[in-house]
């Protein structure tokens, strides 16, 4: 008879393997993301905005055409919408990755 340890104590270990083999590839997938660059742009190109797909604001272009000291708004609007989609792409960059790394599982802080 077989005391302590866990009842089918093979598939622990390998579950343990394939959780650590999970977090490394996880791992590799963030600092991909970190170097991956996505570029939205707004008022037909005037502003562009670049972010990395850990949605840091890398670089911010605006053509010097909108540059209207009587009408800041539109630029401010012109900015953040830019900055808004390239946020929206990076995320959605980094759902479809992540998704495919976990197999469409739901792992809370992921």
């Amino acid at each position: 008879m077989k005391f302590g340890g866990f009842p089918g104590g093979g598939n622990m270990n390998n579950m343990m393997k394939q959780m650590q083999k999970l977090q490394k590839q996880m791992e590799n997938l963030e600092e991909e993301l970190k170097n991956q660059e996505v570029t939205a742009s707004s008022g037909g190109g005037a502003v562009e905005a670049t972010v990395n797909g850990k949605k840091e604001l890398i670089r911010i272009k605006i053509d010097e055409a909108v540059v209207d000291p009587e009408d800041v708004g539109m630029l401010e609007d012109l900015v953040l919408t830019a900055v808004n989609s390239a946020m929206d792409e990076a995320d959605n960059i980094a759902n479809k990755r992540m998704g495919k790394l976990t197999g469409g599982l739901n792992i809370p802080g992921l």
